[in-house]
């Protein structure tokens, strides 16, 4: 139909011979925008699959071509809603089963069937099936996405097929925490058969087959992402013909695009900039606060922080609240712990960070026999907005309580996460990807979580507490549970050090109605986007 119109067009036919064309024929011509995005950077491991790329800057654009059974409201303070299931139930602590939503279709034009659900949780999408853990020119998945899977789905006792469009998902132990799972970053449903003819796991990495109202078309690993509108999506047709994400790293020049009329959003603006983009009258910023906090991890084992007490002090000798109101202008907060409102009931309200207490730092010192030894703290070079002058300004107050800290700048995550008998601190963020602790504190900090599969800190009662907290289903004695485990490892034997909340800002043209979301996903959704032109 397209192609025999633009022919009609060519020869130049009469408005009245146009209009005697099928209804629907007019209406195909494609009016929707195509967006340009600059973005500090697309994925920290050259893939979009979300099993191996779990970053902030991967989950900003994955929600665009990948869903879950389960999906988060990104516009109502992520409560859940029903994403490719329309109905899920309880059977016991251990059971859901679900019922799929019917015509959805894959980017490749299959049909999403209890099969391909069944395929994305199974064994040899996430463990491949004892096939040794390395990439190459062959289907073997990477360590990473092995150790990723058994983090978030080492626990499935079975996976039944029920019908076309339904299944029943079954755990070896109790989990109050399973539906929010099910619809977390790492749980989208995939096209198995898109899987199973991808060459090698790279290929697929590279171009993953979702349900999304947007596909890929073309990554250019470290330069740009394009997606282009999935009009077959089951959610109504795409506001947007085409989305390209382009890597910028330095914030002027995402910003100086911005005004030029080179780039229609820029993301990551830190709070120094946000003034200058709001005096353009041709631009906006949205944004805040989202569910995620920056925090300073530390090396257990490092010679200057073997004792406790020396990593208490670091943690009472900075003045967040100092970071907070000259850093970020006071666009963003001290939050209470590693903890969220939205986790509902299992919120701590009473509970808060180390207090700025610079004589109780060198008591503490005095107190652990710290002699000056220097301490190295691993950096990004703005990877996180504001991340160097943050950890400029912490060197400082540290310094003021006799902490010797020394910068050392990476590249990379790698540099970042390599494993030397000296790594001693370094810049992270947690972020709770849905309503429970488990989310955060134990997905990232328990025995199976990247502060302790990285061999930086341990501790016997944290990981006991780790596995009732998963598996107990007395609300009472869960919030108890919580309150020790942050007893423990913010301020007993502390693992890490909340600094603050995260706020994400992004700068667009004030013609293009986009509204961010309390999360680092881009929503480009029909009812979050209208280009005002």
């Amino acid at each position: 139909m397209t192609t025999s119109r633009r022919s009609v067009l060519k020869a130049g036919l009469t408005a009245s011979a146009a209009a005697a064309l099928p209804r629907f024929a007019i209406a195909q011509a494609d009016n929707r925008p195509t967006i340009r995005i600059a973005v500090q950077q697309i994925s920290t491991t050259n893939t979009l699959e979300p099993l191996r790329e779990q970053s902030n800057v991967g989950y900003r654009i994955q929600p665009s071509f990948l869903e879950c059974l389960i999906e988060k409201d990104l516009q109502r303070d992520l409560q859940e809603i029903p994403g490719l299931a329309t109905k899920w139930t309880r059977i016991d602590d251990r059971t859901i089963e679900f019922t799929l939503r019917q015509g959805v279709k894959f980017h490749n034009g299959d049909e999403l069937t209890a099969e391909d659900v069944a395929f994305t949780f199974g064994k040899e999408r996430m463990f491949g099936s004892g096939a040794p853990a390395s990439v190459g020119n062959t289907k073997e998945l990477p360590a990473e996405v092995v150790a990723v899977s058994k983090r978030f789905w080492g626990d499935f006792e079975k996976i039944e097929v029920l019908g076309k469009h339904r299944l029943r998902f079954t755990v070896k132990t109790p989990d109050v925490t399973l539906e929010a799972r099910i619809g977390r970053s790492g749980s989208e449903i995939i096209s198995r058969r898109a899987f199973s003819e991808a060459k090698t796991w790279l290929d697929w990495g590279r171009r993953p087959v979702g349900t999304g109202p947007y596909r890929i078309v073309d990554l250019r690993p470290e330069v740009s992402l394009t997606m282009e509108a999935f009009d077959d999506y089951w959610g109504g047709r795409p506001p947007i013909k085409q989305i390209r994400y382009i890597v910028v790293p330095e914030v002027a020049s995402r910003i100086n695009g911005l005004f030029s009329g080179e780039y229609d959003f820029a993301c990551d603006i830190p709070p120094d900039h946000v003034e200058e983009v709001i005096r353009n009258n041709r631009f906006d910023i949205s944004g805040g606060l989202v569910t995620n906090h920056r925090i300073v991890c530390f090396q257990k084992d490092h010679p200057e922080l073997k004792d406790p007490r020396v990593r208490r002090a670091m943690c009472h000798a900075i003045d967040r609240q100092l970071i907070v109101d000259s850093i970020w202008g006071g666009r963003t907060r001290v939050p209470k712990g590693l903890q969220w409102e939205f986790y509902g009931q299992m919120f701590l309200p009473d509970w808060n960070v180390p207090a700025y207490d610079k004589a109780l730092a060198k008591r503490l010192l005095q107190e652990a026999g710290y002699k000056g030894g220097a301490i190295p703290y691993r950096v990004l070079n703005n990877y996180y907005p504001n991340e160097v002058a943050t950890a400029q300004a912490m060197v400082e107050m540290w310094r003021e309580v006799g902490v010797n800290v020394e910068i050392q700048m990476k590249e990379n995550w790698t540099q970042i996460h390599e494993r030397t008998p000296a790594r001693g601190l370094r810049d992270w963020s947690n972020s709770a990807l849905y309503n429970d602790p488990v989310s955060s504190l134990v997905n990232q900090h328990g025995p199976r979580g990247s502060q302790q599969i990285n061999a930086e800190w341990v501790n016997a009662e944290f990981n006991t507490l780790s596995g009732e907290l998963e598996t107990s289903t007395d609300r009472a004695r869960r919030k108890a549970v919580f309150r020790r485990m942050l007893e423990i490892i913010e301020r007993e034997d502390p693992g890490y050090t909340v600094l603050h909340q995260t706020a994400i800002f992004t700068a667009k043209r004030k013609d293009m109605g986009w509204k961010a979301s309390p999360s680092f996903a881009m929503d480009f959704r029909a009812p979050n986007f209208k280009a005002r032109i």
